[in-house]
């Protein structure tokens, strides 16, 4: 537990064991119910829908307005007009999700998220990312609330009284969308990467954004449904903060949901995010500073990376992120590559990098001591059609910052163990230690992939990985990106550097900006429901 987290956490061990004793009770009677949304449609063996009628739909209808006033007098947020509300079938919910994945600009992203994910050795290469998330979203959406027509989406067949902690998250929502149109508010990140060094400063500056906004709603509208079912039980998330542990530890569970079980870590990770990272957020600074900090205050001056988010009283204390520098690497790889995706990687992206290479153990001991991070990629420009399907396209260089150098040779030693995770064949080719400089002594690895060289440099608090690239060309950018830094990475971008002129190209996003946004604009996730079901029984 890092300090930041410490207030959170605190509260009596009693409290914690005998709710817990309730919750598991409870998840015992949720599972043994007919017409449970416990119970996915289609699997073999799966219990049938079952379809509330027309007049449970209608007493349904009938507590949007009282479910507002709630959830307005929870977050403090004024009703300005009332909400459209309608009930939806499996098959309207089912065509939603089809259209966003055709349609949707964030879909299109994915496309690409997907052969960059399988770069960093995140997703396996046998993956295919688009139709998994198609059946996971139908197993786990609950409802949605639909900023481009103002509507709140109920689902016809979830028990009436199942959606009503459901109808307060999404009536959140609403509210903020009351307060902040949520489609300006939630859309920050830019759409397509550039092709000059301007462009490539302003993506970065801006590409955490997404992601701790996201985290903000969906924080919000979560404590709102937690406390809405906590409240008859004389419980708060402010007055109880042990709840907190339970209920992550139950968001993280798949034990009722079958196609979340089979989720790779990085989408399990990046659904959960905005929901429970955000709910420790808003409930953090609800403690610290009020309802009004909490609610209105993180939509008016809300995070803009998911250290923030991670660490609230970073946020509370205003801290700008750094990034680290990215200096001008058009001239060296233009020639050859066409830029295809560039981002951070955020303490959000470490955490599941290093959980994923090295186990819970590596990631909580790294994450902490992480310090920034940066990423590009490219891909050949004679690539060919299939092999623009693949990583074998791609050149890959990533740039992280760590607080000691310690820290940056653990995770040095971890990368290049995981090498076999992404590639075929690899053979380390050399292993070198230059002499000592201001910023340290730099400890070099080479290695041949089937993909091409591998080159791993840890200089001081830095580490420089570059894959694919033709060996000469790994060198001039390592020594370009390094040296940039300066000071051991003292130089660093802090705040937003807009450069209005930067030419785009293909669309960006930061390796978990686009995952992270794109299930926080589906909906409300089974995964986020179920326990505050069984908090209520």
């Amino acid at each position: 537990m890092d300090e930041q987290h410490a207030k959170a956490k605190c509260g009596g061990r009693k409290g914690v064991v005998a709710l817990a004793l309730s919750l598991a009770m409870a998840s015992a009677a949720v599972a043994q119910q007919s017409g449970s949304p416990s119970a996915p449609s289609g699997p073999s063996g799966a219990k049938p829908d079952t379809h509330i009628t027309p007049e449970q739909a209608q007493q349904l209808f009938s507590l949007v307005d009282e479910l507002m006033k709630f959830s307005s007098q929870e977050t403090g947020l004024p009703i300005k007009s009332a909400v459209k509300r309608q009930l939806t079938t499996r098959a309207a919910v089912e065509a939603y999700l089809d259209e966003k994945f055709n349609e949707d600009e964030d879909t299109k992203r994915l496309q690409r998220d997907e052969i960059v994910l399988k770069k960093f050795g995140l997703l396996d290469h046998d993956f295919a990312l688009k139709p998994f998330l198609l059946i996971l979203l139908k197993e786990q959406i609950e409802a949605y609330y639909d900023s481009k027509t103002k509507t709140v989406n109920l689902l016809d067949w979830v028990d009436a009284d199942e959606q009503k902690p459901v109808l307060a998250h999404e009536l959140t929502h609403a509210l903020q969308d009351q307060h902040s149109d949520l489609e300006k508010w939630d859309d920050q990140t830019p759409d397509d990467v550039s092709t000059d060094a301007s462009g490539d400063v302003d993506h970065l500056a801006k590409d955490e954004m997404d992601t701790a906004r996201d985290a903000v709603a969906e924080g919000q509208a979560t404590a709102v449904m937690f406390d809405y079912i906590l409240k008859p039980l004389g419980k708060s998330l402010v007055k109880d903060p042990e709840v907190m542990d339970i209920v992550k530890a139950q968001m993280s569970s798949t034990e009722d949901s079958p196609v979340m079980a089979r989720a790779p870590l990085v989408l399990h990770e990046m659904m959960l995010f905005p929901y429970s990272e955000g709910l420790s957020f808003e409930q953090d600074v609800w403690m610290d500073q009020g309802q009004a900090a909490a609610f209105a205050g993180t939509l008016d001056r809300p995070p803009s990376s998911s250290w923030e988010i991670l660490n609230p009283r970073v946020y509370e204390q205003k801290r700008i992120p750094a990034i680290p520098l990215m200096p001008n690497i058009h001239p060296l790889v233009d020639a050859q590559y066409k830029p295809y995706d560039i981002g951070q990687m955020g303490e959000l992206d470490v955490h599941i990098l290093t959980e994923l290479f090295g186990g819970d153990n590596a990631a909580r001991d790294l994450t902490p001591a992480w310090d920034g991070g940066i990423y590009w990629a490219g891909q050949l420009r004679n690539a060919t059609p299939a092999e623009q399907a693949s990583t074998k396209s791609l050149g890959l260089f990533y740039l992280s910052v760590w607080k000691n150098a310690d820290s940056a040779q653990v995770f040095a030693k971890l990368y290049a163990k995981n090498l076999g995770r992404k590639y075929a064949s690899v053979r380390m080719v050399s292993a070198a230690t230059s002499a000592a400089s201001a910023d340290g002594e730099s400890v070099e690895q080479i290695y041949d992939t089937n993909e091409g060289p591998v080159v791993i440099t840890q200089r001081g608090k830095l580490v420089f990985v570059a894959e694919s690239f033709p060996l000469p060309l790994a060198h001039r950018l390592t020594s370009l990106i390094l040296d940039a830094q300066g000071g051991d990475g003292a130089k660093r971008l802090a705040g937003v550097l807009a450069q209005p002129n930067a030419a785009p190209e293909v669309p960006e996003g930061g390796l978990s900006a686009d995952l992270v946004h794109f299930f926080a604009n589906c909906g409300v996730m089974k995964a986020v429901v179920d326990p505050a079901l069984r908090a209520g029984r």
